[in-house]
């Protein structure tokens, strides 16, 4: 006893002459990864926020602020718009099918017994493969000449269906892929709430007469998979929002604008026309949307169940 109390006697003489002399060790230690978040991180976006009040253009030695002319431009541009809509389209298609698939087939995997890690391992190939590469796939495989889906339609005695070139189905066929490659992840989460959940909610469910399928699934499955559900569908959201890769390598924005999102028109604005402030006013709405998507996160998970 006489030792602890020495011991504390000690910490708390030690603490008060770093009280008295304004350090704390903590800081210190926290000091270089502030260091390197500040550099890494913020730096860039408050070079991004202050360049989107200019109009830089890549490479030139003269340039100007421009106040909020940039953000201005972006309310009245329509190709912005255009691409506003068609990332909100994509966002909602893919996360619904994503998120009501993946806890489809969580449901059905996490009732196979030995066969689970063959079928979680199958669906997860797509989240493991780089979506630059799965386009071209899908490019062939939805070709509307070459493409063995179209034979396959063909073959059933249905038209051939130009995926990619009709503006009206183009942005649903984008969508499609993003749902494969999402979907698996997505599962891989939902399993690991159905994992989760105790057997003796299910047990007293039946007792109380809820033995059905769907009886199991309105009034024990779902209410505890509500934190789950929350977070598979805040980070699908986030991924949709970010789609690029597909819509670089398959349209390239066409046809006639109906597969152009955000990313796209930045990169576009950035690479190809070479507006630094422009650009960077894009990015600052980006950055806008995504902070929104994070704060609904915070205060949707606030009325959730967590067991």
């Amino acid at each position: 006893m006489s030792s602890l109390a020495t011991s504390e006697a000690f910490s708390e003489d030690h603490r008060a002459r770093q009280k008295a002399d304004g350090i704390n060790p903590a800081y210190l230690f926290a000091l270089p990864a502030a260091t390197l978040l500040a550099i890494v991180v913020l730096a860039p976006i408050g070079i991004v926020i202050g360049l989107s009040f200019s109009d830089y253009s890549l490479g030139a030695t003269d340039w100007s602020l421009v106040g909020i002319r940039n953000y201005a431009n972006l309310a009245h541009d329509r190709s912005f718009l255009n691409a506003l809509s068609n990332t909100a389209l994509y966002v909602c298609v893919v996360v619904s099918g994503s998120v009501l698939l993946g806890l489809l087939l969580a449901i059905l995997v996490h009732g196979t017994g030995r066969m689970r890690r063959v079928y979680e391992v199958i669906f997860f190939l797509p989240v493991a493969s780089t979506l630059v590469a799965l386009g071209l796939v899908w490019k062939f495989m939805l070709h509307s000449r070459v493409g063995p889906v179209n034979e396959l339609i063909a073959a059933l005695g249905f038209q051939r269906i130009d995926f990619f070139n009709n503006p009206s189905i183009a942005i649903f066929a984008l969508a499609a892929i993003g749902v494969w490659h999402l979907v698996g992840f997505n599962m891989i989460l939902f399993l690991a709430g159905l994992t989760g959940i105790p057997r003796d909610l299910y047990q007293a469910a039946a007792v109380d007469g809820a033995d059905g399928f769907w009886d199991r699934l309105f009034r024990v499955t779902w209410p505890m998979l509500g934190p789950t559900t929350i977070f598979v569908t805040i980070t699908s959201t986030i991924t949709a929002f970010q789609v690029f890769d597909t819509v670089a390598v398959i349209t390239h924005g066409g046809p006639a604008g109906s597969t152009e999102v955000i990313l796209h028109q930045l990169y576009q604005a950035s690479f190809q026309y070479f507006e630094t402030g422009y650009a960077s006013a894009l990015t600052v709405f980006f950055l806008i949307i995504m902070m929104a998507i994070s704060a609904v996160q915070i205060f949707a998970a606030r009325g959730v169940h967590y067991s």
